[in-house]
């Protein structure tokens, strides 16, 4: 589990990156069913997952693949044009900002 942060795998937040938008907080039982499969964030926007509560699995659905087994608390950055999805058993609390680069 990884936890703390922020973790960005794919790439750092650009610098001057500016939020225009904050989605959640979800659990278990108001995770939208989009978030759980595989989507991607349009160009030029970067989405910053604020877990705070629990656990989340992130996964990479794109060609390199991965998972983030993310332990709260975490920030995980997400990358635009980038394939993933989320899944989440038990207790959790994740929140999504979406950044302008």
């Amino acid at each position: 589990m990884r936890g703390g942060g922020p973790i960005a795998p794919r790439g750092a937040l650009p610098a001057g990156a500016e939020p225009y938008r904050t989605i959640g907080p979800f659990d278990a039982q108001t995770l939208p069913k989009g978030l759980r499969g595989e989507h991607n964030l349009k160009q030029g926007t970067w989405g910053v997952i604020e877990l705070s509560a629990g656990a989340l699995r992130f996964v990479w659905d794109d060609e390199a693949g991965g998972v983030e087994e993310l332990a709260a608390p975490a920030t995980l950055i997400v990358p635009p044009e980038v394939l993933h999805h989320v899944e989440g058993e038990g207790p959790f609390a994740f929140s999504i900002t979406f950044n302008r680069a």
